[in-house]
């Protein structure tokens, strides 16, 4: 069978090698070139192959039929450029194209590149060129709110509370003293403190888009494992749903990659799986209607690499889901 050439710019970081891993056991995909400017020249092992890292200006663009673009977020749009411009395809992990970037690239969304949430824009995705690629905790925010989102039942004027927590891959890896092993096992922390996040300004942006008149008040913690995500929602909603996870079955029944539990979402169900695993149940002893949704993703899988791959799967004419682990 022969493969399609991509590629991973950024390829030496966590979602980067992520990445290569993916891309390496992908039946229709094979690995052109994995570029890490820091780290060129070195050789790593990932996924039973041994693969050396080249610097971004020796990558052979024009040889890739998709790039990856997982470089850090303010240098990625750039790249995004150069790449299309040697007639790649683009999926770029990067928040520069995202919706709600303070200063959006050319190539952003207002010039073409849908936001990658495939169970939101899957059509969009299957047109485009570039893609911007969902962040880890929009990613697992916005699946738990789109069956509430598309159907307007939100409660005019709510707050949704969100508090999530990741685990310390979401922070990149660039070395801080603050992500040793000795500062952060056996701890809990919460970051982000009074909604300043950067991934907000993303979550926002698509609630504005469906027209919900709702705020957004979302807490990041760091959880002393190497990865995964777990979200807790707290959502006022217009009425009381009878049965409310019937309207997160019925909304994802045909997606492959969003399972409703009948418990609440553990990280050991989600690690290492291109899958969000919902959970919903009504709250109890609250004058306001309210749901409260689980939500728990991989944050490299899901959150970032795997979903990277599910849109390149589309960009590419592939099916969604192969060489995605589910």
């Amino acid at each position: 069978m022969h493969k399609i050439p991509v590629g991973v710019l950024g390829a030496s970081g966590y979602a980067g090698r992520e990445l290569c891993a993916l891309v390496s056991r992908h039946p229709a995909l094979d690995l052109a070139f994995a570029a890490a400017h820091a780290r060129r020249g070195e050789r790593a092992r990932i996924a039973g192959r041994d693969v050396t890292f080249v610097a971004a200006e020796d990558a052979p663009l024009d040889q890739a039929a998709l790039v990856f673009s997982a470089l850090p977020h303010g240098a990625s749009g750039e790249w995004v450029g150069h790449a299309r411009a040697a007639g790649a395809k683009v999926v770029d992990l990067s928040a520069d194209l995202r919706p709600g970037a303070e200063q959006p690239a050319a190539s952003g969304p207002a010039g073409g590149a849908p936001y990658g949430l495939p169970e939101l824009a899957r059509d969009q995705v299957r047109g485009a060129d570039i893609v911007a690629n969902p962040g880890c905790y929009p990613t697992a925010t916005l699946l738990a709110l789109l069956p509430l989102l598309t159907r307007g039942l939100l409660a005019p004027g709510a707050t949704i509370t969100v508090n999530a927590a990741s685990g310390v891959t979401g922070a990149g890896f660039t070395p801080r003293p603050d992500l040793l092993f000795a500062e952060v096992t056996e701890d809990y922390r919460a970051y982000g403190v009074g909604n300043t996040h950067r991934h907000l300004a993303e979550m926002r942006a698509v609630l504005d888009d469906f027209g919900a008149d709702a705020d957004l008040v979302f807490t990041p913690h760091l959880l002393p494992v190497a990865r995964g995500i777990l979200a807790t929602l707290v959502v006022p909603t217009r009425e009381r749903l009878a049965d409310a996870s019937a309207l997160w079955r019925e909304h994802y029944a045909h997606e492959p990659f969003v399972e409703v539990a009948d418990e609440p979402p553990a990280l050991r169900d989600v690690v290492r799986r291109n899958v969000a695993r919902i959970y919903v149940s009504p709250a109890q002893g609250t004058r306001q209607p309210t749901l409260v949704v689980v939500a728990a993703i991989d944050n490299l899988v899901k959150g970032a690499a795997g979903q990277a791959v599910q849109n390149a799967n589309l960009l590419l004419d592939l099916e969604e889901t192969l060489g995605l682990p589910q």
